[in-house]
């Protein structure tokens, strides 16, 4: 549980520094960032009795003079102006600010003024300026995420800003990991070199001083990559629970919305998947779904045993031990429906969607050459009624990027075909994919056939067979993450920012993705780590992707290239 617990770490530490009863201010950023690692009923053992939203706090004039005010805010313009406006005219006995990320002197001399009443107790910068989601997965939730998919020569309007806050969540995080790493990128990623670049200046320039850490023996490292070379990963059907839960449904900020499902319990319309809070979801968040339904099955079971011994009463000692014990029977009976609930509406949707003859379609185009099966797999599940667009429309994508140059002719079959059948699918969308992260702009080894060995191993996994055909893939994540391991990663490739080297292997890994994660890239890294002991991988982007979230970015920069002369 590393970053979790970091971000945790400061919320403690600010909220135990203000003692007393207090209302906690933040704002929609922040919000996000204290919502994943801290629940309601841990604010109320902090004393904190209420939590606004800066919008209302700079618009509200209740005096609250009776309560002390923690400010957890990100250091922007917009936030320092509202912060402003509420020291002007104080509704509060005490104010005590925190930010997320670096200060800037004039920032702060902005705000020394502005308190007149002196209101103002302690200002300080707690690094947490990112989304922990999982202990070792990061997202910085960047709500234009399509901009990545816009070239940087001609510098698109929002361009500086998904970059400036890629670089400030980047900096916060090793600032809390108390690292300076040594900088990598894909060298054909023009967005990913920029965020490598700024990210080099704010920490060996700009601010040296601030992460001159004490130096370790292994130094860390920082490797920034572009979603479009693994264009694969976010486009296809997911098996394991956390994974097919987003791909299915949808997490936001570990949060599920099951408003739109009607067999689901009113009380249950909104759960909250968190390995921090939920033993059994922490326990099976990796599993895949066969396994999962066993496991789930199992739970049922044990909790309709303590159903029937909690309802036997045998003394008054009974009666007062199952009311002492009812919270946590309320707990569980809350817990049970939950994954009950989820777990049969994905079973509804495979069912509906004809998902697994579909995913299998998937993994095979993912995995495994043979061109001309592949047409006629793709041909039938294009023509079958029960395929949704969004389905047909991925696996046609899924083709040209594996067969883009060895079948054009069959490739314009299947684009004519998807048109004829999926009403709202959006014209040349397969051939912007394609010249955004066909073969020619994509650096790594995507399907293993330009290196021997990962031809061999290839050639190995196929005469063996798979353990599951529905899991086979392997993001394109893992091969970096092995190469930066055994030192094979190619610097003619990933180029180093300035005249830092690596000297051994790091200890420390961050990799940042452009354009988004994946929970799938996010298990991979867990596995890796629990594996292999002596180095920590931590996985970070610009946002949380599954299929339907990557094809919306898609059609954004399209849309956005076809009124413009950008592309």
């Amino acid at each position: 549980m590393v970053l979790i617990p970091l971000v945790r770490d400061y919320i403690d530490r600010m909220l135990h520094d203000v003692s007393g009863m207090k209302v906690l201010i933040l704002d929609p950023q922040t919000v996000e960032m204290v919502s994943v690692v801290y629940s309601q009923s841990d604010l109320l053992r902090k004393e904190v009795f209420l939590v606004e939203t800066v919008d209302d706090a700079s618009s509200s004039r209740a005096s609250m003079a009776h309560l002390k005010a923690v400010f957890f805010f990100r250091p922007s313009s917009d936030n320092i102006q509202k912060l402003r406006r509420i020291l002007a005219a104080p509704r509060f006995a005490e104010c005590h600010l925190f930010f997320s990320n670096i200060l800037k002197i004039p920032q702060i001399q902005v705000l020394a003024d502005s308190d007149e009443q002196e209101v103002v107790q302690q200002v300080q910068e707690f690094y947490a300026d990112f989304c922990a989601i999982d202990p070792f997965h990061f997202t910085l939730n960047i709500r234009n995420n399509h901009i990545y998919m816009l070239p940087t020569v001609v510098d698109p309007p929002g361009m500086q800003s998904f970059c400036d806050r890629s670089v400030d969540g980047i900096a916060s995080l090793f600032l809390a990991l108390k690292r300076r790493p040594v900088i990598r990128y894909q060298r054909t990623s023009d967005v990913a070199k920029r965020i490598a670049q700024e990210t080099a200046r704010l920490m060996y320039e700009q601010e040296s001083g601030l992460f001159d850490f004490r130096r370790t023996e292994n130094s860390s490292l920082l490797l920034v990559i572009d979603r479009r070379d693994d264009p694969v990963t976010p486009l296809l059907n997911q098996w394991t629970y956390q994974a097919m839960v987003h791909e299915l449904i949808g997490i936001d900020n570990n949060k599920v919305d099951l408003t739109e499902f009607a067999t689901v319990p009113k009380d249950q319309q909104e759960v909250v998947l968190s390995a921090v809070q939920d033993n059994f979801f922490r326990a099976n968040m990796f599993e895949n779904f066969g396994d999962l339904g066993m496991n789930v099955k199992r739970m049922v079971d044990d909790f309709q045993h303590l159903s029937k011994s909690s309802q036997n009463f045998q003394s008054i000692g009974d009666m007062a031990k199952f009311v002492t014990n009812y919270p946590e029977y309320r707990k569980t009976h809350g817990n049970v429906t939950k994954h009950v609930a989820l777990v049969s509406e994905m079973s509804r949707m495979v069912e509906e969607r004809k998902l697994m003859q579909v995913s299998q379609t998937e993994q095979e185009l993912a995995c495994t050459s043979g061109q001309a099966a592949a047409f006629e797999a793709v041909t039938s599940l294009l023509n079958n009624q029960s395929v949704s667009d969004i389905d047909r429309l991925r696996l046609v994508m899924l083709y040209a990027l594996r067969y883009e140059k060895e079948s054009p002719v069959q490739l314009m079959q299947l684009f004519n075909k998807l048109a004829s059948r999926s009403a709202k699918y959006k014209s040349g969308l397969v051939q912007f994919l394609l010249k955004q992260a066909g073969v020619d702009k994509r650096t790594g080894d995507l399907y293993g056939n330009r290196d021997l060995l990962n031809i061999a191993r290839n050639m190995a996994r196929g005469l063996k067979g798979v353990e599951n055909v529905y899991t086979q893939h392997q993001p394109l994540l893992f091969q970096t993450m092995e190469g930066i391991v055994k030192g094979r990663l190619r610097d003619a490739d990933y180029p180093l920012v300035g005249n830092h080297f690596q000297q051994g292997r790091p200890q420390d890994v961050v990799i940042f993705i452009v354009g988004g994660t994946t929970y799938e890239e996010a298990r991979s890294v867990a596995l890796y780590n629990a594996a292999n002991p002596g180095v920590r991988f931590f996985l970070g982007g610009s946002s949380v992707l599954n299929s339907k979230r990557f094809l919306e970015d898609l059609g954004e920069a399209q849309k956005i290239s076809k009124s413009s002369t950008l592309v």
